[in-house]
């Protein structure tokens, strides 16, 4: 019996030993086979990366193939000589000049047949060529219907051709110098959200944003048709950083314009980015609805907005805002304007649809009024039948027709301010 369990026992243990041999060489084939997955998948991944980097490769001996080309041809803009310029400016004459900016003066002449305007850049304001005209070369491939358009560059002697723009700034109109008309609040609500869809596009610009750093109503230009532009896209990248910053911060303007659209966060960090330009487009909105000065318009709207009153923040030179409408703008305005950047609203999924929406409803009054205008077609000429008038020829200009034979010359510049 003792041997029989001997026996037993042994004959268990070499069960027990070939059940942990067997798990042991199942244990051993899963490895080998996760090990042979593994080896297929890293040889995968090395020929995909291969290719990917080969692709790379030829895209950017491409891009290299066809940027040298461009710049050998100077096709991506238009270059043109100082004497072709100076012929055109007479010399740089005061006659010719509309403006004057922080970046230097500004001309209105004819070059090739087209009205244009041409900035000249301080000395104190120039890069180096190279530089210079590699910044030209990118600023001229941006287009967009609400972008002053740069046809064409000296990068010589640092001088930015543009295309003129008939109605000069949003300022100027918003605060009528030369008597010019009344820009009915319609019109407002459209270039608002044309500015907002400007401004959006540029900061969708790849591979990085495009920072505007200096927007205002005297960087917004109106066209013959009252299609409003943004104007001095990138200019800060066309000269050095400690110029752009001067002029930006710290040029005052006659409304001390210039230094209240900065982004507190932006002077106290030295940190830019897009919200950054949220921030000025916070302000400038203010101004569009009430044609008064930045300094300290957000802390009024807000307390007019808290006390009921306002509706005495409105321009009084528009007799018939839409009050609930033009509130919720300066809501949006004010949120815009907040001093911390987290706290302002998302330009492309919060402010500009908001914009869209009011532009929508002008768009809507303006095709009513049209239409009640051409029904009633009376010749009577009373003050109020006057201010409607003014309104109804602005949105004619909208429609396309040129319905005013003079236009204000005297303050139709590019980016003076």
């Amino acid at each position: 019996m003792e041997e029989e369990q001997r026996l037993e026992a042994a004959r268990l243990a070499e069960e027990t030993a070939l059940a942990v041999a067997e798990m042991e060489k199942a244990k051993c084939k899963a490895a080998l086979e996760a090990a042979e997955a593994a080896k297929k998948f890293a040889e995968l991944e090395a020929q995909k990366r291969m290719c990917v980097e080969m692709k790379a490769f030829k895209e950017d001996q491409e891009r290299k193939k066809t940027g040298a080309v461009l710049a050998a041809n100077d096709l991506r803009y238009r270059r043109y000589t100082i004497e072709e310029i100076e012929e055109a400016t007479e010399n740089f004459s005061d006659s010719r000049k509309i403006g004057e900016g922080g970046y230097g003066p500004v001309y209105k002449c004819v070059l090739d047949h087209t009205p244009v305007a041409i900035k000249v850049l301080r000395p104190d304001a120039a890069q180096g060529q190279s530089q210079f005209q590699q910044e030209v070369e990118v600023l001229s491939c941006i287009r967009h219907p609400n972008m002053v358009l740069l046809l064409g560059a000296c990068p010589e002697y640092g001088c930015l051709i543009y295309e003129h723009m008939a109605n000069g700034s949003l300022e100027d109109r918003l605060f009528r110098r030369g008597g010019t008309p009344v820009l009915s609040w319609q019109l407002r609500f459209r270039i608002a959200a044309e500015i907002g869809t400007g401004l959006l596009f540029l900061h969708q610009t790849k591979p990085e944003p495009l920072v505007h750093r200096d927007l205002k109503p005297g960087n917004i230009l109106l066209d013959r048709n009252y299609v409003s532009k943004i104007s001095d896209v990138g200019l800060a990248r066309l000269v050095p950083p400690s110029v752009a910053n001067t002029v930006t911060q710290y040029r005052m303007t006659s409304t001390a314009g210039t230094f209240c659209y900065i982004d507190p966060e932006y002077q106290q960090t030295g940190m830019l980015g897009i919200k950054s330009d949220v921030y000025s487009l916070g302000v400038l909105l203010l101004q569009m609805i009430t044609a008064k000065p930045p300094m300290g318009l957000t802390h009024h709207v807000e307390r007019a907005i808290e006390n009921g009153t306002f509706a005495e923040m409105l321009d009084p030179a528009v007799p018939d805002w839409p009050v609930e409408e033009a509130l919720m703008f300066a809501k949006l305005a004010l949120q815009c304007a907040e001093m911390r950047r987290k706290d302002r609203p998302d330009l492309g999924k919060v402010v500009l649809p908001l914009l869209n929406r009011l532009r929508a409803l002008a768009e809507e009054e303006m095709v009513c009024f049209s239409m009640n205008n051409s029904a009633a077609n009376s010749p009577r000429k009373s003050q109020a039948s006057s201010i409607q008038h003014v309104i109804n020829v602005s949105q004619l200009a909208q429609a396309g027709f040129d319905s005013t034979k003079s236009r204000p010359s005297t303050s139709s510049f590019i980016g003076a301010r």
